[in-house]
């Protein structure tokens, strides 16, 4: 008899459910009755504390095309596994206790950067596993392209579109804030997609002064409005020269809601157009799987079958030339997939005139700038 355990972990996406069947069906059609499913609650939690159940074809059947996920999710940090409760029993003793009590052959965990990382640590220790890339993000690596990702940017791609009927009618600058902490991928196709005229992501910190000269130019040549596509995670150039320590600590410190709040208050401030902000926040992660999210849950979730029917445990699912591949865990694990600076994507959008607030200013613009504002300041100081 098969004992196979599966759960989800971290933020939810769309697809979650979609690969669970993919796994479920294809182990319940290699093994038939010789093999049990048990759904851990809520991620590692569940995991953790025991809360578990056996689950049955009926639970994998109809979820193809629903959000969400069926054995729920929870955040449990990688930072926080190694920290012992008041018995001094940490959470990573706890998890393989339930492991070896359930006595499964294999752990089947589906979620990205973090859960990856104590996925590695449970292989570390000994346990069968084999985990599933899920992230909106598209920033695990190892793996071309994530689950939920197609989707939610399909979600933001819409809602730039949108947004550029009332930004015409208004001629206002819309700054939509996409998901995205530490890498720019969602926010830079959505917003070539929905024909962004500013593009701003962690990878390419931007300079103010090159955001308020693409705004004065497409003012010049006649464009009322401009539609900035901002990734949560974008950071000045300012920003960029940080300390983490510093940085962290300037952030604290910030009294606008989000970065794009800031922005929209300092473009405001500098060039005194009319600035809006749209934050479509967890709507991207909402709602059931497009049909390429369907497609690509399903090749995962076989694939992960296929790796517990050779025992080749200890390795991600991924997809690399179109291809269903094995990564090891220890080459993913606490890796971040970025926006390379000279990807193709950014070029491309660059060369149809698409800014992403690094352009170098003219000398003789910014000169008049700096002047005018020191006019302005001795013009203030007669007047006091």
């Amino acid at each position: 008899m098969k004992r196979i355990g599966m759960l989800t972990s971290g933020g939810d996406c769309q697809g979650l459910n979609s690969t669970l069947r993919g796994v479920a069906k294809a182990l319940y059609e290699e093994y038939g009755k010789e093999v049990e499913i048990y759904g851990f609650r809520d991620g590692y939690r569940g995991l953790i504390e025991g809360d578990v159940r056996l689950m049955s074809p009926r639970d994998f059947s109809g979820i193809l095309t629903i959000g969400g996920t069926i054995l729920g999710t929870s955040r449990q940090p990688f930072k926080n596994m190694r920290d012992k409760d008041e018995n001094g029993v940490d959470k990573v003793t706890k998890m393989i206790a339930t492991y070896q009590k359930m006595e499964l052959d294999c752990l089947v965990i589906l979620g990205g950067n973090g859960t990856t990382k104590t996925a590695n640590l449970l292989r570390e220790e000994g346990l069968n596993v084999i985990s599933l890339p899920k992230t909106i993000d598209n920033d695990l690596w190892g793996t071309e392209v994530t689950f939920g990702y197609q989707t939610a940017m399909d979600i933001a791609t819409d809602v730039i579109d949108k947004i550029h009927s009332t930004a015409t009618s208004h001629s206002r600058v819309f700054l939509v804030e996409i998901m995205g902490h530490g890498a720019g991928w969602l926010t830079l196709t959505a917003g070539i997609a929905g024909g962004a005229d500013i593009i701003l992501i962690p990878e390419i910190p931007y300079n103010l002064e090159s955001v308020v000269a693409k705004l004065e130019e497409r003012r010049k040549n006649g464009h009322s409005f401009t539609i900035v596509a901002v990734a949560e995670g974008a950071i000045s150039q300012e920003e960029a020269q940080m300390s983490k320590k510093e940085f962290k600590a300037a952030r604290a410190q910030m009294t606008d809601p989000s970065i794009s709040f800031r922005l929209a208050r300092e473009l405001g401030e500098a060039c005194g157009q009319e600035i809006r902000v749209v934050n479509p926040g967890h709507f991207q992660r909402g709602g059931g799987p497009d049909a390429y999210d369907r497609i690509l849950t399903t090749r995962l979730g076989t694939g992960a079958a296929r790796l517990i029917k050779h025992k080749q445990y200890g390795n991600m699912v991924a997809i690399r030339n179109d291809q269903i591949v094995a990564v090891p865990l220890s080459e993913v694990a606490g890796k971040l997939k970025t926006v390379p600076v000279d990807n193709d994507l950014v070029q491309a959008a660059r060369d149809i005139g698409i800014s992403f607030g690094d352009e170098k200013i003219k000398k003789d613009k910014k000169d008049k700038k700096d002047k005018d504002k020191k006019d302005k300041k001795d013009k203030d100081k007669k007047e006091d």
